[in-house]
């Protein structure tokens, strides 16, 4: 045991030594031959813990903090532990904790604050009392802040108590004391691994490095770039991927440690406690550079001094406060680097590497190889929801070692566990069921970047399996999610990384060749055979793909029937592609009369539209104004097909009789065609439509986005709490319609009007109001509006959809990014970004209001709402023309292209863009 700094107390243990500071580390003869295996400093007292579980003491004892009444010069044992085995010791500023092997906490000294937890104020307390109130948790940790204290159990919830000024028991609250040891709420359910206190700020470390921090903040200790008080833990982000293993206060700073053993330091630096070379306050965590290239194992906070230990070079450095001799320097100067103290050192293992290293094996070698398909008891069970919540788990350099190999014995689990493993799981909190599923998802992520980068072929099998085994587990934590009602949205199941990482396109056609031949493949994963991960962009992907494989089909059918029609006379050539000529002034019916004569193949065809008398080729501009056109006609309220909701603004299906239901058909099938043939359709149709074409059913939220006047009311009726639900509402099973101007009272169920909505059977009456209306009223016009979409855009693609996904597909989406618009547009000829007129363009551009804006996009694009692939697919192209001033934009609709004029002043740019916009209906050729 090596002492040095301020003796004046005889906190050193020194014995009635005269010097009042030791320069230099100097041997504490009393320990001689014992081992001291833990030590704490307060500002003038030190306790001592031995590894037989002694407590001895030494320094000041004006409040008590010794435990003992004898010598203060040298270190005297504390009797009233005597029967305890102590493992652990912490001071503060003149109070003293000791914990012992079963848990409990003593705690003696300086009480006025509270900071004993003793459930009063004493001044002092001179013989270690055992905190009671924590009694019945089991303790691992204790920390002591100048007068506040902290516990950690080993269930990893965080006692504080004490002096609460500045915040620092992270409670939530600041001012007065609290004598009784309080759980801070806010960090329940984290795995933390240590706690440190300070003056009067404090820190708790998870398993994983994460740091939270709360406490006085007055020169930055907190480390949360400002100077504010936190009353409530905060993660420290900026050190959050730096790992850190340890972290330690001084009385205003504080000092972390990293993995990589980095020494990173933040706070109070007016005495150089920083080791920066400067005197001055850090409100962010900074590297303390003089330390790089050293493996530091420890570091160690005092008042205003910090020491960190090297035992590779066999050396340790401190730095800040001197004027005590604290530094071991043999000077009494202040230090603003690190600077060697004088003494011998010897090498040692850090126990935090010690320990982590220990367990990664102990999981790696003994406990996951161990576990059994079949567990004698359901109880052996909960090893599967508790190993994942270790932090090993989440580190990437454990997830071939741990991760994988736990997922490959959780999926050979026999069926009788694994289904109670499911249930298990279905109770989970979202946000704990998220952490599981995040994990996976990461582990997938990581295989992916590992393939891209290049794998050897003699291990691309074992890649295989690891792939397939992390996307097997994420396929049944879906499955139990979707059985449980989504115990978290689907879209946290999406991995958005996958558009980076794996060639969709090609994935989707080895995933189909696969079902066509199942015996001659590779046996490779494919994606797609796990479609819950794809994002809404990943299924768009696919949804082309399929599209462009059916209309090569089809094309390659036409043509071989075309060559078949040239030896033999009976067969009837055909068009390759699906060609409809019509006229503007007749678009309902000359579309109408082609489909009627068309074959289900021809829906499948590539689309050509030709208006008669138009001259402008459709390489897909005019087949965007087509479909513009053709539903706005069939969405009139002349024809009566769809009932318009002026508080939604949107449209459904009439329920009235129609004599021509084959509309509705043909509706059906131009807007399988809209999304076939990768166009966007104007559909004002509420979320409903589209679950119902993915065979899913409306709910009560459905109608409240039809009809948010009636949803609100059935809400209200669903969640009435009073007993006379009956004489307030006075309903019966019935509903009360329009109908050419008569009102009609219909029966949701049989015998309706007999039958009072009261509390017992108030959810059938919702359920039967919503099913009327999206379903039993509109059942025949749905219907053939179904056949006619599934008779163009059926199949497995269009199944892995969301309702809202499917609905963006069909109408776009109106998620409008101006600026990525403006960086993703191309130019020909003489134009460039910086070209004058193409600066006065976007100048004029960005200062139009949003409905001009949206003008522009119809005149440019065919319509005002964004693909489901965003801005940038909207690919504009801008390119001079050779006219002069007075000459107007002009659009090419069929390829985004716009001819802009060489404009040079804003005024002329500005008053030729608005009068082409406002006259964009029509294609000519330029």
């Amino acid at each position: 045991m090596l002492c040095w700094g301020n003796a004046s107390y005889g906190q050193l243990g020194l014995g009635g030594i005269d010097e009042e500071i030791v320069v230099e580390p100097r041997k504490c003869e009393f320990f001689h031959g014992k081992q001291v295996c833990d030590v704490g400093c307060g500002h003038r007292h030190t306790a001592f813990l031995l590894e037989d579980g002694t407590v001895y003491t030494c320094g000041c004892n004006d409040l008590g903090q010794l435990g003992h009444e004898k010598s203060r010069k040298k270190p005297e044992q504390v009797v009233a532990l005597d029967a305890q085995i102590i493992l652990a010791v912490s001071c503060g500023e003149s109070h003293t904790l000791a914990l012992n092997d079963k848990g409990l906490v003593f705690s003696w000294g300086q009480g006025s604050d509270g900071q004993l937890g003793l459930n009063n104020f004493e001044e002092c307390v001179r013989v270690p009392r055992n905190i009671k109130s924590l009694s019945d948790v089991q303790i691992a940790q204790v920390a002591c802040g100048y007068w506040h204290s902290h516990a950690l159990s080993r269930g990893g919830q965080v006692f504080s108590w004490g002096q609460n000024r500045y915040g620092q028991l992270g409670l939530g609250i600041n001012g007065q004391s609290i004598p009784t040891p309080q759980i801070i709420q806010s960090l329940q359910g984290i795995p933390f691994a240590q706690i440190s206190a300070g003056g009067a700020h404090s820190f708790a470390l998870t398993l994983s490095g994460a740091v939270f921090g709360w406490g006085c903040n007055k020169f930055g200790q907190l480390g949360l770039n400002d100077s504010n008080d936190r009353s409530f833990p905060a993660l420290l982000k900026s050190l959050r991927s730096q790992r850190v293993i340890y972290i330690s206060c001084g009385e205003d700073h504080t000092a972390a440690l990293t993995k990589l053993r980095g020494v990173f330091t933040f706070g109070a630096g007016g005495y150089g406690q920083l080791g920066h070379n400067s005197a001055n306050h850090e409100i962010n965590p900074r590297k303390v550079f003089e330390l790089m290239g050293n493996v530091v194992t420890q570091i160690a906070c005092g008042r205003q001094h910090t020491i960190a230990f090297t035992p590779s070079r066999e050396k340790m450095d401190s730095f800040g406060l001197g004027g005590n001799g604290q530094l071991g320097t043999r000077s009494t100067c202040n230090r603003k680097s690190p600077a060697p103290v004088k003494g011998p050192w010897c090498s040692c293992n850090s126990p935090t590497d010690t320990g982590e290293t220990l367990s990664i094996k102990l999981l790696e070698k003994n406990l996951i190889p161990r576990l059994s398909n079949s567990p004698p008891d359901i109880e052996a069970l909960r090893l599967y929801l508790t190993l994942p919540e270790c932090p090993l788990f989440s580190d990437r350099n454990n997830y071939v070692t741990i991760a994988i190999p736990f997922a490959k014995s959780l999926l050979s689990l026999k069926e009788a566990p694994l289904k109670v493993l499911g249930n298990w799981w279905s109770t989970f909190e979202p946000r704990v069921f998220q952490r599981l599923v995040e994990l996976y998802k990461g582990v997938v992520v990581y295989l992916l970047q590992m393939h891209k980068m290049g794998i050897p072929s003699v291990e691309q099998r074992i890649f295989t399996c690891f792939l397939d085994t992390s996307l097997r587990l994420l396929e049944i934590l879906h499955m139990v999610s979707e059985r449980a009602g989504h115990i978290i949205q689907y879209d946290k199941f999406y991995i958005h990384e996958l558009d980076d990482l794996i060639d969709i396109r090609n994935d989707y056609v080895t995933w189909i060749q696969r079902q066509m031949y199942p015996m001659g493949h590779d046996g490779g994963v494919t994606l797609c055979r796990y479609p819950f991960v794809f994002d809404a962009q990943a299924k768009t992907t696919l949804l082309h793909t399929d599209a462009v494989i059916q209309m090569q089909m089809a094309v390659d059918q036409a043509q071989m029937q075309n060559f078949s029609s040239m030896f033999m006379p009976a067969v009837e050539s055909v068009n390759p592609c699906l060609i409809l000529i019509v006229r503007r002034e007749n678009i309902v019916g000359d579309t109408m009369e082609v489909l009627r004569k068309s074959k289900n193949v021809d829906y499948k065809k590539p689309l050509k539209v030709i208006f008669v008398g138009e001259e402008a080729v459709d390489a897909g501009g005019v087949r965007k104004e087509f479909f513009l056109l053709i539903m706005k006609e069939l969405l009139d309220p002349k024809y009566g097909m769809f009932r318009y909701y002026e508080e939604s603004r949107l449209i459904w299906f009439s329920n009235k009789t129609f004599e021509d239901i084959d509309l509705f058909n043909l509706i059906g099938i131009i807007c399988g065609l809209a999304i076939y043939n990768l166009t966007i359709v104007e559909l004002n149709f509420p979320v409903a439509l589209y679950k119902k074409l993915l065979k899913r059913k409306p709910t009560l939220d459905d109608l409240k986005e039809l009809m948010p006047d009636v949803g609100r009311s059935l809400q209200h009726l669903l969640d009435y709490t009073e007993d006379d639900l009956e004489e307030t509402f006075c309903l019966n099973f019935t509903i009360t319609e329009e109908n050419y101007g008569a009102t009609e009272v219909l029966e949701l169920v049989p015998n309706g009007e007999d039958i009072n909505v009261n509390q017992s059977n108030r959810q059938d009456f919702v359920n039967a109001y919503v099913d009327y209306v999206f379903n039993t009223s509109v059942a025949p016009l749905f219907e053939c509006f179904y056949a006619g979409f599934h008779k163009v855009c059926g199949g497995k693609v269009l199944e892995l959809f969301q309702p809202n996904e499917l609905q963006a597909m069909v109408i776009g989406n109106t998620n409008y990014d101006w600026t990525e618009l403006e960086k993703s547009t191309e130019y020909k000829g003489e134009y460039w970004a910086d070209h004058p007129t193409i600066r006065l363009f976007w100048e004029v551009f960005h200062n139009l209001p949003l409905e001009k804006k949206k003008q522009f996009l119809l005149f440019l694009t065919g319509s005002d709402r964004i693909p489901i692939l965003g801005m940038k697919s909207l690919k504009l192209v801008i390119q001079p023309t050779g006219g002069g001033e007075h000459y107007l934009p002009v659009a090419h609709t069929c390829f985004n292209l716009l001819d802009l004029p060489k404009y040079r002043s804003l005024e002329t740019l500005r008053e030729k863009l608005l009068q082409a916009i406002d006259h964009n209906q029509g294609f000519n050729l330029a």
